[in-house]
Order: C-alpha cells, then sequence, then structure tokens
C-alpha cells in the first residue's frame, strides 16, 4: 500500500462505528487513490492482519461483516480509574495509562480531556522526580514510560535528552486539577471513577460518579472474564507488538462483560487482584505473560516481519532475513552519498552483509534496484544540508548491519542453539526493529529538527550498548558451550560411559537464570542441592518438584514420590524435559527447568555452570513480585522505601552481576564425582 492509501484506510478506521468488510475498507481507499490496483483488497486484508488494526470477527454476517474497529468497539463501553492515595492527597490525576485499551492509541495522555457533568476539568502540571510518575505509565511497558513522560512537553524532552544514561533530577507533567472534584465527592482511597467514552478519536471521556461498595461478586466476574480475555490473547497474539495491543486484544476476547461497571481498574487487576498474569521480560522489552512462565522464542502467532504489502524487493529482503522496507534501502543510499562512496556494489555491502547467503540472480536483482534508486535519489539530495543528519545516519546504518549480520551467522550454525542467552534472537529482532524505523525516519531531504535528532542519538547510543552487551553474553555463552561440548569424557566410576545433559533453571519472575552440565544420573534430590548452590540459598525451606504432573518431595507422602529414587535418565526415558522446582511455598520461588541437549562429561565429573544471567535474589526475600519491588526502590524509590530495600538487599547489590567462575568453584567443592 502506499502512503496515500494508508492514510485512507487508517481514516477509514477513525470512522468506523459499525462492523465492516474488507471490501468496504478498500473501496474506501480505492475512493481516495483512483489508481489503486486490483490487488487492494488483499492488500487491505494483509494491512489489517499484520497491523492488528482492527478486531476479527469469528464468522462474517450476512452483510460480509469481517471486522470491527477499535472505535465501534470501545467507544460503547466504560472502565475504571482508582485514583491512588498520592493523588487524592495532591487533589491532581495523573491520566498516564489509565485510558488504555479505551483511548486512540494515537493520541498521548496529557493530550486526553476529562469533563465531569458536562464541564471539562481544567489541567494543572505537577513537578517531581520522574521516579514518582513511572507507575502511572508501566502499562506501556516500563521500558517506554520515559519516553512517554518527555513526550508530555519540551521542557522534559531537553531534560531526557540531555543525558542519555541518566534521569533528569525533575519533570513536570500534565494533570487534571481534581481538587474540587474530591472535596465534592468526598473521594477517599479506594473509591473509583467509572469512565466513559465520549469521544473516542479525539480523546475525550467523562467521569462519572463514584459507586461506594461495588458488588464484590460482579468484580470477580469482571477479573474472571479479563483473566480469560488476556489468556487467548496470549494464545492468539503471543507477545504482540506491544502491552498495549495485548491488552487491547484482551479486552476482545474477553468479550462485552469488561466493557461494563462494575469494574476493576486495569492497574488493580493486573498488579494487585491477579495472580495469573505478571509482568515479564521479552528481549530488552516487557509484555504480560502467564505468572511463572517464560515468554517463547517462537510460537503459533510468529509471522514473517516487514511491511505486509511488501515490493518485490522488499520480498527478497525479508526472505533473505532483512524485513526492511524500501525507504530503508534508500536510507543506505542517502548515508552513501553522505560518505562519498556510493558506487553499487558497496552500498549492496552494507545492506547485504558476508553473513547473508545469496545466490547471482539474487544479487543482481537486488543491485539493481539499489542502482535506480541511487540514480532517482542523487538529484535531490544536498550534501550541506546533511551535515547534521548524515553521521547519525551513518551510525544507525552500522548497527544495523551488524545487527543483521549477527543474526544471519547465528541462524546458519548447525546444530541445537539452545546455548545462546535467553531471548538472544528477540532482542536482536527488536534491535534490528528499531533500527529499522530510524532508518526511515531518517529518510527524507529536509533534516529533522534539532530536538529530534539529539533524541535519535540518544536512543541509538542506548541500542548500540545492548548490542554490545549482547554480542558479550553471546561470545560467553559459545565459549561455555563449547568447552562443554568438547571436554574430554572421563569414565563413570563404574567402567561405563556416563551421559550428560545440558540443563537451564530459570528463575520465574525474574530474568536470572543458569545453564549447567550434568550427569543423567543426577536424582532430583541432587538436583535440588545443585538449585540451592546456583541461586546461593541455604535450603531450609519446604520443596517439591512437578514433572508431567507427578509431584515429588524430600519423602514419600501421599500422592508424593521420594526424590531421591527418581533420576534425569528415567524422566528423560518418558519424555520428561521440563520438571518444576518449588520452592518456599510462602514466597512461591519457582524455578523452571529445561533438560536441553545431550553434551560431553565434566572433566572432573562434577556438574558445571556455562552461561547465565543476573544476580540470584535473596531467598528471605518474599518471592519474585517484592524482589523486583526492591530492586525499583533501590535504583529510584523514595528514603522510606529505598531504606527497606537496603535493609533487605544491602546498599551495594546489584541485580545484574553473575560470577560463573565464582559459582564453578562452590559446585566442584560441593558436589564430588557422580
Amino acid at each position: 500500500m502506499t502512503v496515500v492509501q494508508e492514510d485512507a484506510l487508517y481514516d477509514f478506521l477513525d470512522d468506523a462505528s459499525a462492523p465492516f468488510s474488507t471490501a468496504s475498507a478498500a473501496a474506501f481507499v480505492r475512493r481516495r487513490e483512483s489508481g489503486s490496483s486490483r490487488r487492494i483488497v488483499e492488500e487491505v486484508e494483509a494491512f489489517l492482519r499484520s497491523r492488528k488494526l482492527a478486531f476479527p470477527l469469528e464468522t462474517a454476517d450476512s452483510s460480509g461483516a469481517e471486522w470491527v474497529s477499535r472505535r465501534a468497539f470501545f467507544s460503547s463501553g466504560s472502565f475504571s480509574i482508582a485514583p491512588t492515595r498520592l493523588e487524592i492527597r495532591n487533589g491532581i490525576l495523573i491520566p498516564g495509562h489509565r485510558c488504555v485499551p479505551f483511548a486512540n492509541p494515537i493520541l498521548l495522555p496529557h493530550e486526553f480531556q476529562f469533563r465531569f457533568e458536562g464541564a471539562v476539568i481544567p489541567q494543572t502540571t505537577s513537578e517531581g522526580p520522574p521516579e514518582d510518575f513511572y507507575p502511572y505509565y508501566d502499562l506501556y511497558g516500563e521500558e517506554y514510560a520515559p519516553q512517554y513522560l518527555a513526550r508530555d512537553n519540551p521542557e522534559n524532552e531537553d531534560s531526557y535528552n540531555a543525558d542519555a544514561y541518566e534521569d533528569p533530577p525533575e519533570v513536570s507533567v500534565k494533570t487534571l486539577d481534581m481538587r474540587a472534584l474530591y472535596r465534592e465527592l468526598s473521594f477517599v482511597p479506594g473509591d473509583r471513577f467509572t469512565v466513559r467514552v465520549v469521544d473516542w478519536k479525539g480523546g475525550i471521556f467523562e467521569l462519572l460518579r463514584p459507586e461506594k461498595n461495588p458488588d464484590s461478586a460482579a468484580l470477580s466476574e469482571w477479573s474472571s472474564a479479563a483473566e480469560a480475555g488476556f489468556f487467548k490473547s496470549f494464545e492468539a497474539l503471543g507477545p504482540a507488538a506491544s502491552t498495549e495491543e495485548q491488552i487491547a486484544f484482551a479486552y476482545w476476547y474477553g468479550g462485552e462483560r469488561l466493557l461494563r461497571a462494575p469494574s476493576l481498574s486495569l492497574e488493580e487487576f493486573l498488579y494487585e487482584r491477579t495472580d495469573k498474569i505478571d509482568t515479564v521480560p521479552y528481549g530488552m522489552e516487557t509484555r504480560f505473560w502467564r505468572a511463572g512462565k517464560e515468554i517463547p522464542d517462537n510460537g503459533p502467532w510468529s509471522v514473517d516481519k516487514g511491511p505486509p504489502d511488501k515490493t518485490d524487493v522488499e520480498l527478497l529482503l525479508a526472505r533473505l532475513g532483512i524485513p526492511v522496507s524500501e525507504y530503508v534501502v534508500e536510507s543506505y543510499i542517502r548515508d552513501a552519498f553522505f560518505l562519498k562512496d556510493a558506487e553499487v556494489h558497496r552500498i549492496f555491502q552494507r545492506l547485504v552483509p558476508d553473513g547473508i547467503k545469496i545466490d547471482q540472480n539474487e544479487r543482481l536483482f537486488i543491485a539493481q534496484f539499489i542502482s535506480e534508486a541511487r540514480d532517482d535519489l542523487v538529484r535531490s539530495y544536498n550534501f550541506f544540508s546533511d551535515k547534521d543528519t548524515g553521521p547519525l545516519r551513518t551510525r544507525v546504518a552500522e548497527l544495523h548491519t551488524a545487527v543483521i549480520d549477527l543474526s544471519a551467522r547465528l541462524g546458519e550454525q548447525k546444530g541445537d542453539a539452545s546455548w545462546l542467552p535467553k531471548h538472544a534472537l528477540v532482542t536482536l529482532s527488536q534491535l534490528q526493529t528499531h533500527a529499522a524505523n530510524l532508518l526511515e525516519d531518517l529518510d527524507f531531504d529536509d533534516p529533522p529538527e534539532e530536538r529530534e535528532l539529539v533524541g535519535m542519538e540518544n536512543s541509538l547510543d542506548g541500542m548500540i550498548d545492548t548490542f554490545d552487551d549482547l554480542k558479550d553474553s553471546i561470545d560467553e555463552a559459545r565459549d561455555g558451550f563449547r568447552r562443554t561440548r568438547f571436554s574430554v569424557v572421563r569414565s563413570a566410576p563404574n567402567g561405563s560411559s556416563a551421559q550428560w545433559r545440558t540443563v537451564q533453571l530459570a528463575l520465574s519472575g525474574t530474568g536470572v537464570w543458569r545453564r549447567l552440565s550434568v550427569p543423567e544420573s543426577l536424582t532430583l534430590a541432587d538436583l535440588h542441592r545443585l538449585i540451592q548452590h546456583c541461586f546461593g540459598w541455604k535450603g531450609g525451606r519446604l520443596h517439591g518438584f512437578v514433572a508431567a504432573g507427578t509431584v515429588y518431595g524430600p519423602e514419600a507422602d501421599a500422592g508424593v514420590i521420594p526424590e531421591r529414587d527418581e533420576t534425569l535418565a528415567a524422566l528423560l526415558s518418558d519424555g520428561v524435559f521440563e520438571i518444576s522446582y518449588d520452592y518456599d511455598y510462602g514466597s512461591e520461588w519457582e524455578v523452571r527447568i529445561a533438560v536441553l541437549h545431550a553434551c560431553d562429561a565434566e572433566p572432573s565429573l562434577t556438574p558445571a555452570c556455562s552461561a547465565g544471567e543476573g544476580a540470584a535474589p535473596p531467598e528471605t526475600i518474599g518471592g519474585p513480585l517484592r524482589y523486583r519491588r526492591f530492586v525499583s526502590a533501590l535504583k529510584s524509590g523514595d528514603g522510606g522505601e529505598r531504606e527497606l530495600a537496603i535493609a533487605e538487599l544491602g546498599a551495594d547489590f546489584d541485580p545484574d552481576s553473575f560470577d560463573r567462575a565464582e559459582l564453578n568453584t562452590r559446585l566442584a567443592g560441593s558436589f564430588s564425582s557422580i
């Protein structure tokens, strides 16, 4: 689809207040651009499905309806906002993420308008350290909260751009002046506003008088519908493109009950009410997912990335593992002009790095496109007007090329890639997407404004740091894997050759994991000891294993098999490759154990760690949720929160630290030959 066609489709969706068919949307696009191709219906269909711009109906009705727009679905509903104690005390309401998913996603929170009984609620500003405001934007993804604050006003943007690695000491945020309203309504903590959508497209909402003491059974019914909606969203979309997209489809799959009061605020539901859904890391971003579970790198939702209506060159590049638009290719060409190195073969080498396997016909096709685009762009390119943008574009292109090359080389490696750091390929994909988006933004003759360039520079610096850290993690994991694979095989004490396996231990609700080589003769009792060593725990609390529905514990009990009587080898012979280990049932620590590929024995015949990430939390801290909150408070909490975090973790606690050599020393001293 052309830019004009895309704009027309977005306009159609903004105004679609009833179910519609793909054909009707395509007809609207065709009227806007009369020269649309005969494939416009297929292109619109691909665009809607790929970009998740509307909700699909299960079956078409007699009029051929297939879709419901966000406007049509959410305009008919209502939701809840529960002001915090801090907001009530200060007489404000921070819009933040409160209107997700009922708001038009193209609008920013400070652009919303709120009314009460027909009168517009005035805006005011609130100042404070940014960490005070971040929790009000977390539903967009914790990693994006700073961006939303920066975009609230130019002063914030300048403050964030001043230092890419430090938050500004203070920000100013547009808030609602609620002083008179809170007094009039005798508003107290725990009360909720029911909010009605007045104008979805314009971002206008009406606050209704709070209902005191809503029916708890009705709230439980709402929670059950929300949980069911999220689970179906996970099945259909997986991690989706964003948390906002996950939430929107969760409401769609949850049904009409989620659009009616009484209801919980989304914050209350996700952070206080449900114990089945949690925020989890996904590459360098976060998503919602089943509590205690990791998001797989791939799943039924995985689709080819890139434009849904690819041109011939975009199709070829996508097949080669370079999912970019023609605008990205043009940005590479502009970079070549800036570097004064615009030979076609040199541009080709930057766009398609050596790690990509390509035949001669494919090479000629891409080179021909580059040649024609270069000859077209050179007419308008001006080196002097590009002097500020050019250096940034060069750095972005270098990063994009490096990411594509590393991804291709990892994909070409034969054998089991389970040795890779967790979500390594996901992180590379996210880096590629972000770098490609920057290159698209830089494919223009008119340079961006200075403020925008500074923001891009800061974003790029963070992406480069992430890429460098990921490369180091991959190199370390590869070295550990090679040592495991090529170590000398010693004979077991009984004279036979023991079979060894690589296992991965992942601590649910955290980013902490360890990868080890262990003998298949390891009993679950031995595995319990091993886990305790890996996380530096004492082992004095209740624990148990669950494998394929069977429960194992320290001693035989009703329905419980002694863990000393079960080995990895026996479980593997039954086709069991995933085991759950629960520790301290009050804190609900869960370790997910994945049994991976066979490997050679360690020379010492003792378990050894080949890779891992993250400092293990103290076992006494109360579980993963409290641990994450303490880590956050240690970094940016207020006085009381930070003091409590220091008491629990220590002032020098580094959540990212992990000493593999030290762990292996402990393992060697604690496990004799097995």
